[in-house]
């Protein structure tokens, strides 16, 4: 049982953190074993912001970090932690921290293709001016299974979802904070495309919208099976969405159709150069 928590972010880093705490909690309570939270749970989605929140994981020096240690720890639960601002060696990074479920961090994945956008009349973003382009693909090992990581505008490169199924993820997690241009028209359908190409399970799980905010997230966390189908999702307000991922679909759905044995290689291939 899989939990994705629709969190309402606010200015308030320990408040963002408390209410994270609590719907890890609660998530726990109601059965789930696998817990997302939505990209930068911990601060405002803001180029302003980004410097001023970011913390140093890899010097222990993160607090946001150590909060979720203990909140996975004290649930039981694999948690994939959304991301927040990353410090590391005078760089900035959109990361993501997967912790099992007692509270050790499996694997960090710092967002690959940076939102560098420029929609004329409709929104402007470049995540250039302050963060880094994370080194690659993240797979890690957990109870709750093989998952394949990637941050809100990853799911826009369907290579980087082909290396992880070619790796033999079966989950593919995005936390992700849409825009209210682009969410309406390319949230589930890019889901759905990742979800069906691959034969997977995905799962995206947003910030709720804050009318108060400079940044207005589409909300609509939504989890869906490897047939493109939607087995649960949300609107805009803060909310937990909880689904049941039976795995043997996989299985199902492969031999059902066999588009990995059926693929030309002798006419295109997919290259992993990280592999």
């Amino acid at each position: 049982k899989v939990a994705l928590c629709q969190l309402h972010v606010t200015a308030d880093k320990e408040q963002n953190l408390r209410t994270a705490r609590k719907a890890i909690e609660d998530a726990a309570a109601a059965g789930a074993k696998l817990v997302v939270l939505p990209e930068m749970f911990n601060c405002p989605y803001s180029n302003d912001s980004f410097p001023t929140y970011a913390e140093d994981i890899e010097g222990g020096a993160s607090g946001s970090v150590a909060a979720l240690s203990a909140a996975a720890a004290a649930a039981r639960v694999t948690l994939v932690a959304g991301s927040i601002p990353e410090r590391c060696q005078g760089k900035l990074y959109n990361t993501c921290c997967v912790f099992d479920s007692s509270g050790k961090l499996l694997a960090k994945h710092r967002k690959v293709h940076l939102f560098d956008i420029d929609i004329p009349g409709k929104i402007t973003f470049k995540e250039s001016l302050t963060l880094s382009p994370g080194p690659g693909p993240t797979v890690v090992d957990t109870e709750a299974g093989r998952l394949g990581i990637g941050i809100c505008y990853d799911i826009r490169f369907p290579e980087l979802a082909q290396i992880y199924a070619a790796r033999g993820c079966q989950v593919l997690i995005y936390p992700g904070a849409f825009n209210m241009t682009t969410g309406p028209v390319h949230w589930e359908l890019l889901a759905k495309a990742r979800a069906v190409d691959n034969q997977v399970f995905v799962l995206t799980c947003s910030p709720a919208r804050n009318p108060d905010s400079s940044y207005q997230a589409w909300g609509h966390s939504t989890a869906l099976g490897p047939f493109a189908e939607v087995l649960a999702t949300t609107e805009h307000s803060p909310a937990t969405v909880f689904a049941e991922l039976d795995y043997a679909q996989l299985d199902e759905r492969r031999a059902a159709m066999p588009l990995r044995q059926q693929k030309r290689h002798d006419l295109y291939l997919l290259l992993d150069k990280t592999a």
